[in-house]
């Protein structure tokens, strides 16, 4: 079966290994290497396992971004049109993968009947918040916490509304 040279999927048993390696590598660049030392890989692997397998509902999907027959980067979406994460492997940033799993989300939104889309950036994340506002997303209003392996963090929402 050919395979094509970039695309977007929806991620299958196996993927969770690129997907874990993308995740911590990723929180590495945000959080710090220190910070992110003490989170067992094998939890993060368990949890994209079961989000793979076992989804918590039929609206919870994850997807991943592919160069050849490798997993480069990868977007996961709950309920009502909320991107809970997407990440691109380091080296592989600036290529469209980005867009294509925020493609990929989008219209499994649309097929879905959602018209708002939601996604998080950390407070001082400036190339995620580029990345969200270039795409279309504008400043949602709202700024949670969470409890991040140093302390508390804070996330800003960004969204948009989908046209017909």
């Amino acid at each position: 079966m050919p395979i094509a040279d970039v695309s977007a999927r929806p991620a299958v048993p196996g993927d969770e290994e690129a997907i874990a390696d993308i995740q911590l590598a990723a929180w590495r660049g945000v959080l710090g290497a220190d910070a992110v030392a003490g989170i067992p890989r094998q939890e993060v692997l368990g949890t994209w396992a079961a989000a793979i397998q076992a989804p918590p509902s039929r609206e919870h999907r994850v997807f991943v971004a592919t160069d050849g027959p490798h997993v480069v980067g990868f977007a996961a979406m709950a309920s009502a049109g909320e991107i809970v994460a997407l990440e691109v492997a380091p080296e592989h940033r600036r290529a469209g993968h980005g867009s294509r799993l925020l493609a990929a989300c989008v219209d499994t939104l649309r097929l879905a009947g959602g018209t708002t889309l939601r996604a998080w950036a950390l407070e001082g994340d400036e190339a995620r918040e580029a990345f969200l506002t270039g795409a279309g997303l504008g400043e949602g209003g709202v700024r949670r916490g969470m409890e991040g392996p140093d302390g508390e963090l804070a996330e800003r929402m960004f969204r948009a509304e989908l046209g017909a």
